[in-house]
């Protein structure tokens, strides 16, 4: 009797056992392979990735500059390093540069770039729907090596801020809305055709374009994603809007772009001020299961930099590793 009781308890630990590591793997790791939050949880480098990509062409000491900043990017916990380089020709060995330094630390990449004619940069002709279109699956055809599974990609971040315009102002919220789902089966197919498991719904926009655009039906053919771009005062009003977009349109909610401070919103901010406030943020958000990913908009050269120019950590950085950095998902002193 004794014996059979052992091997019925040896038998129960070893089943305990399987579902505990079932149920742990399971959930979402970041580049530690500690239990995230969120599916996903990036940092962005827009001031340096984008805004310097010409200018940084052909500087090879700025190979330097591209590591530090993803190795730190990295050491927060971040699933993904959001990377902004255009996706024209004339930037792909920038965009090289920086995805080689994400592959480096063990990130996937959320691409948030675009094609400079869509709102002129760098004196690009501005370029239509249609040529948006095509230009996007000639890039991921003709890059397919670029990309990984589990990466993400934006074809469009705020397309209202360029093309035709902001449907707000234009009044073809329908010709935007189709916009957005022509786009997007193109992507979805084209990375399909490369046999590449990359998402490619989370084209962002302006919180309150998000209200007047992103109906139920839009939602849905995108799979269910709704992804803004949003600044406000408090984090109370973060959370708000995100509960109103998601109750409207019965999808989950990316955010985008996120961050503190903007002056002409927030003020400005102490290191501590800074610091507080994307930790409540943070914590309203944990809470939310409206909310599966998000990226904090910059790492570094704009007022909401998590670090200064010079490379030194701001009080926001321990902010963001207390919520991206976690062991386990729950029971988390803060």
């Amino acid at each position: 009797m004794k014996k059979k009781l052992f091997y019925k308890i040896i038998i129960l630990v070893i089943m305990i056992g399987i579902i505990v590591l079932i149920l742990f793997w399971g959930q979402n790791k970041n580049t530690n392979g500690y239990t995230t939050i969120w599916s996903f949880q990036s940092i962005d480098t827009m001031k340096y990735s984008r805004d310097l990509s010409r200018q940084k062409l052909n500087d090879k000491s700025f190979d330097a500059v591209i590591d530090t900043q993803v190795k730190n990017i990295a050491a927060t916990g971040v699933t993904h390093v959001a990377i902004d380089t255009p996706y024209d020709d004339e930037f792909f060995p920038m965009l090289q540069r920086w995805v080689d330094a994400a592959r480096k630390y063990n990130l996937k990449v959320w691409f948030r770039g675009n094609f400079s004619g869509w709102e002129g940069w760098f004196g690009y002709t501005k370029i239509t729907r249609e040529e948006h279109i095509v230009k996007t699956q000639e890039f991921i055809l003709k890059h397919k090596d670029i990309f990984e599974d589990g990466d993400i990609f934006t074809a469009c971040p705020e397309c209202e801020n360029g093309g035709p315009g902001d449907p707000r102002v234009t009044g073809d919220i329908e010709g935007h809305r189709q916009f957005l789902i022509d786009e997007y089966l193109v992507t979805k197919s084209a990375f399909k055709q490369i046999g590449k498991n990359v998402e490619s719904n989370y084209d962002s926009m302006n919180g309150d374009v998000a209200s007047v655009v992103m109906d139920r039906e839009t939602t849905k053919a995108l799979d269910g994603i709704v992804t803004i771009d949003h600044y406000v005062a408090t984090p109370e009003q973060l959370v708000a809007k995100i509960h109103e977009i998601a109750g409207k349109t019965g999808g989950k909610i990316v955010l985008g772009e996120f961050g503190v401070p903007i002056p002409d919103i927030n003020g400005d901010m102490t290191q501590d001020q800074q610091a507080a406030w994307i930790s409540q943020a943070l914590k309203l958000l944990e809470n939310s299961p409206d909310v599966i990913g998000m990226n904090y908009w910059t790492n570094v050269g704009s007022t909401t930099a998590l670090w200064n120019d010079d490379g030194s950590e701001r009080k926001a950085v321990s902010a963001i590793k207390n919520f991206y950095n976690t062991r386990f998902v729950g029971g988390i002193n803060r």
